[in-house]
């Protein structure tokens, strides 16, 4: 079974990292390939952008990241702490483990800032929150190719522009981990695809 470390920054967006237990904790009830998602942080509680609070399961120091196929990371709000965590050295290093090994590494909105401060999108596509200019620059100026879409996919790594296009993120992991067929399957399950009662 694939398994994903799904990274819980302080000052979360709580939306950004949902569609990740969703989408994924679907593959385990209804879809045809199971994918178990493992949250971590740098903390005991992590304060979330909109005052939920939530508990990783582990902590950074308690995992062995060798046991993990893929990084998600979901966006959060500066006046929230999200950079305190985001641009920890300690995930920064978790980062460019994955990317060595070439191992998924998907992100939402400014979930993509640690990405590119961890060097390993220098020279390369990304995209960030698209109606912040301060992100898009700090992105540039760290040597990623902003491209205007939705969701950006560059070899290993996933970055997106918005809340909005979170789920699409979860989607593509499954994908990428899996198959086609079990997304498929998830997203029947989930009404993203109809299917009609017989």
């Amino acid at each position: 079974m694939k398994k994903v470390i799904l990274f819980l920054c302080q000052g979360l967006e709580e939306y950004e990292a949902s569609v990740f237990t969703d989408a994924l904790g679907w593959t385990t009830t209804y879809g045809l390939d199971p994918i178990e998602l493992v949250t971590v942080g740098l903390r005991p509680k992590v304060k979330c952008a909109w005052n939920f609070t939530i508990e990783p399961q582990f902590q950074l120091s308690e995992i062995d990241i060798n046991d993990f196929d893929a990084l998600a990371i979901p966006g959060g709000m500066s006046r929230s702490g999200f950079y305190e965590d985001a641009y920890d050295e300690r995930l920064l290093s978790l980062i460019r483990n994955f990317d060595s090994q070439g191992k998924i590494i998907a992100s939402v909105c400014v979930g993509a800032l640690p990405i590119a401060k961890s060097g390993v999108l220098n020279g390369r596509n990304g995209t960030t929150y698209h109606l912040s200019e301060k992100r898009q620059t700090q992105m540039r100026e760290m040597g990623v190719n902003i491209i205007q879409k939705p969701v950006v996919i560059d070899k290993n790594i996933i970055t997106s522009r918005s809340p909005s296009a979170a789920m699409d993120v979860a989607f593509t992991v499954v994908e990428k981990l899996t198959s086609t067929a079990n997304l498929d399957r998830i997203k029947e399950g989930m009404g993203f695809i109809e299917k009609s009662c017989v």
